[in-house]
């Protein structure tokens, strides 16, 4: 979470503001909250179509391997034993 530091030009109306929107958004039904978080998330997290298109291909690709019977497939409590182990 990003801070503002008392003794930075602003902080003070920054956090005046921030406490604002906190109390109006506290107004908002909880599907209108999850909607405005949701919002301001992607305002943040922009992503790259490049790197989307390559994970896209990736998965894809991995898809196809499978079906293939080139790789198997490995189950979630597997997957949380090995991450268990480390």
């Amino acid at each position: 979470m990003l801070e503002c530091k008392d003794n930075e030009p602003g902080s003070e109306s920054m956090n005046a503001k921030i406490k604002a929107l906190s109390e109006q958004a506290r107004q908002l039904t909880p599907e209108e909250r999850i909607e405005l978080i949701e919002d301001l998330q992607n305002s943040l997290d922009r992503t790259d179509p490049e790197i989307d298109r390559a994970w896209a291909e990736e998965a894809r690709d991995r898809l196809d391997a499978y079906r293939r019977g080139e790789i198997e497939a490995v189950t979630f409590e597997e997957v949380l034993a090995s991450l268990a182990k480390r």
